[in-house]
C-alpha cells in the first residue's frame, strides 16, 4: 500500500525515514527510461538513508541503450561513448513510498532523473517532463486528473517456454471470444484476483477488472487519480501484472498488436482539469460560468478597470467571455451534448486534436503499435473526435452518461504499449497549449451522419467529412514529430524531440533490416 509520509514539520525526512524503514534491511528503487521500462536495483537500507535528499549516481546508459541494452548507433546528447555514458543524478521520490507484497513487503520508491551539474531535471526522463508540464498547469491554478484502461493478452507460457518457440504461436491463457465473461477467470482465479488485490496493497487502485473479448484477454481500469499519481500507477501496474503472473507461469503482453486477426490492446487515457482551490472540474460546462469560477466575484476582469498586467486564470477568463460572444461554429447549435462542453474543454480538445499527428511517436512508440491502427478494428486512424464516439480518436463524456463532474474526454489512439508518463504528459502539454492559444476545433465532430460518410471515404467516395489520417508508420511519425517547427518542439522541448526522436528513428531501422518469419515463409522455397 502507498504510504503517505506525515510530520514532516516535526522531524526531518531523514528521521522519518529511519523510523518508517526500521526493521527494514534493503530498498528497491526504480526510475523509468524512454521506453516506459522500469530501470532499478535493490540497496542496503544504510546507503538509501544516505541519499534520501542528494540523490545517488546512476549510470544514464538507461537513456543510451534500447529495450534490449543496445546502444544506439547514433550517438544521443545524454548518454553517449564521447562522454563516458556518465552518471547521472537519482533522487528517490519519497511521495511514492510503498511495499512490493508479493516481495516480502519491501519498501519501494520511484526515482527521477537530474542533470549532475544543474541539478535541473534531465530533459528525458519520462517523470520530469510531466512534472514540468503538470507545475505549468498549477501556474493557473489547476490540475490534471487522469484514469488509464488497459487491456492484456495473456499466455501459458514462461520466457524460456517462449524463447525455445522463437516466440511463435504462444499457448492463449484460455480459448475463443468472450468478453465480460463471468466464466473464464474462474479458469485461472489465483491469477485474476491476485492482480486484483495485490495491485490494491501495492497503492494500484484497479477500479474494475473484466476479460475483453479475445483469448485470454483481460481489461484493467485504474482509478481516476491526479496526473503524478496515475501515471506512476499505470506504469506500476503493467510491472505488477507481468510479475504475478511469471510467479504462476503465466506471461502477460502489453504488446499493441499480438494477433494479426484479432483486435489490439488499447492503452486508453481518460483526461480532466480542475480548479485546486475548489475542485471543480473546468471541463464541465454546468459547473464553470467561466473556468475560473473559484475566482468570479472577487477578481476584476473588466481590462479597462484594471491596473496591473491579467493573471492566467484573468486571461482565461476574459477569452472566454470573447469566444462565447463570437458565432458559434455550425455544429455546436446542432450536435447533441456539445454543451455540456465547457469553453476550457473545446480548447483543450483543440489542442489535443491539433497536435496529435505530432505527437503520434508518444501514442504509438513501437513498430507494432500502427499494426493496430488499421481500419476496422475499433482503433481511431485519424484526427476525429465525437460526442461518446469509440469510432474517434477522441471521446467526450458528459451528461446524461455521467455525472457533470465527471465530464472529460478519452484519448483513444494510444495503445497498451504506451508509456504512461510521456503521453500523458504530451496529451496534457497540447491539450494546454490549446488554451494558451484558444484554438478553434480543426475538425467538426464524428456523428452516426458522419460515420457513414467516413465509411464511404475509406472505400473512395467523396465525403464532406475532414478527417486527416495519422501517420501510419513509426518513421512518419518520429519524422512528424522532428519537423524544425513541429507543435511537440513548442511543447516538450529540442532536447526531448531531438533524443526521443532519434530513439523511435532507430527502432525504425532495426525492424526496416530485419529479417521475418513472414519473409522466409514466403519467399525461402519459391523464389
Amino acid at each position: 500500500m502507498l504510504h503517505s509520509p506525515t510530520g514532516t514539520h516535526q522531524k526531518s525526512r531523514l528521521e522519518e525515514f529511519t523510523e518508517l524503514l526500521k526493521d527494514d534491511h534493503r530498498v528497491k528503487v526504480a526510475g523509468i527510461d524512454l521506453d516506459g521500462i522500469l530501470r532499478g536495483k535493490v540497496m542496503v537500507k544504510s546507503k538509501f538513508l544516505s541519499i534520501l535528499e542528494s540523490g545517488f549516481g546512476f549510470c544514464s546508459v538507461i537513456f543510451g541503450w534500447d529495450m534490449h541494452d543496445k546502444t544506439y548507433p547514433e550517438e544521443l546528447s545524454v548518454s553517449n561513448a564521447a562522454n563516458g555514458y556518465r552518471d547521472i543524478i537519482a533522487i528517490p521520490d519519497l511521495t511514492t513510498f510503498r511495499r512490493i507484497p508479493w516481495e516480502d513487503n519491501i519498501p519501494f520508491f520511484l526515482l527521477s532523473f537530474y542533470e549532475p551539474h544543474t541539478r535541473e531535471p534531465l530533459a528525458v526522463c519520462p517523470r520530469g517532463l510531466l512534472k514540468r508540464v503538470t507545475d505549468e498547469l498549477a501556474t493557473h491554478g489547476w490540475e490534471a486528473m487522469c484514469g488509464a484502461e488497459f487491456e492484456f493478452f495473456n499466455f501459458k507460457e514462461t520466457p524460456e517456454s517462449l524463447a525455445s518457440k522463437g516466440h511463435h504461436e504462444p499457448e492463449a491463457l484460455t480459448p475463443g471470444m468472450f468478453g465480460y465473461s463471468l466464466l473464464r477467470p474462474s479458469l485461472n482465479q489465483e491469477y485474476f484476483y491476485n492482480v486484483f488485490d495485490e495491485c490494491r496493497d501495492f497503492g494500484v487502485n484497479i477500479e474494475s477488472f473484466h476479460t475483453e473479448t479475445g483469448p485470454g484477454v483481460f481489461e484493467a481500469a485504474l482509478s481516476y487519480d491526479n496526473a503524478t499519481r496515475m501515471a506512476d500507477m499505470a506504469n506500476l501496474f503493467k510491472l505488477s501484472v507481468k510479475q504475478l503472473g511469471m510467479k504462476q507461469g503465466i506471461m502477460p503482453t502489453f504488446m499493441a498488436k499480438p494477433y494479426s486477426d484479432q483486435p489490439g490492446c488499447s492503452g486508453h487515457l481518460h483526461f480532466s482539469l480542475r480548479d485546486i482551490a475548489t475542485k471543480t472540474n473546468l471541463f464541465a460546462a454546468s459547473l464553470n460560468n467561466n473556468p475560473s469560477s473559484s475566482t468570479a466575484g472577487t477578481m476584476n476582469t473588466n481590462p479597462a478597470n484594471r491596473t496591473n498586467p491579467p493573471s492566467p486564470v484573468e486571461e482565461i477568463d476574459e477569452a472566454t467571455a470573447t469566444a462565447q460572444a463570437q458565432p458559434r461554429q455550425e455544429w455546436e447549435d446542432t450536435v447533441e451534448g456539445v454543451e455540456h462542453m465547457s469553453q476550457v474543454m473545446k480548447w483543450f480538445t483543440a489542442g489535443l486534436l491539433t497536435g496529435l499527428p505530432s505527437i503520434m511517436a508518444i501514442l504509438a512508440p513501437n513498430i507494432n503499435s500502427y499494426k493496430r491502427l488499421v481500419e476496422n478494428y475499433w482503433a481511431p486512424v485519424t484526427v476525429s473526435w465525437g460526442i461518446e464516439s469509440r469510432v474517434s480518436a477522441i471521446r467526450v463524456i458528459g451528461p446524461p452518461q455521467c455525472d457533470p463532474k465527471g465530464t472529460r474526454l478519452e484519448m483513444r489512439v494510444g495503445g497498451a504499449d504506451i508509456n504512461p508518463h510521456l503521453a500523458i504528459a504530451a496529451c496534457l502539454a497540447m491539450g494546454l497549449y490549446g488554451i494558451k492559444n484558444k484554438l478553434p476545433m480543426p475538425v467538426g465532430p464524428t456523428t452516426a451522419e458522419a460515420e457513414v460518410e467516413m465509411a464511404h471515404q475509406a472505400k473512395g467516395g467523396n465525403v464532406k467529412v475532414k478527417a486527416e489520417r495519422l501517420p501510419k508508420s513509426l518513421k512518419d511519425s518520429a519524422m512528424a514529430m522532428m519537423e524544425k517547427d513541429s507543435i511537440a518542439r513548442k511543447v516538450l522541448g529540442d532536447q526531448f524531440v531531438d533524443h526521443y526522436g532519434a530513439t523511435r528513428l532507430n527502432e525504425y531501422r532495426i525492424w526496416e533490416t530485419a529479417v521475418t518469419s513472414w519473409e522466409t515463409k514466403r519467399y525461402f522455397e519459391l523464389v
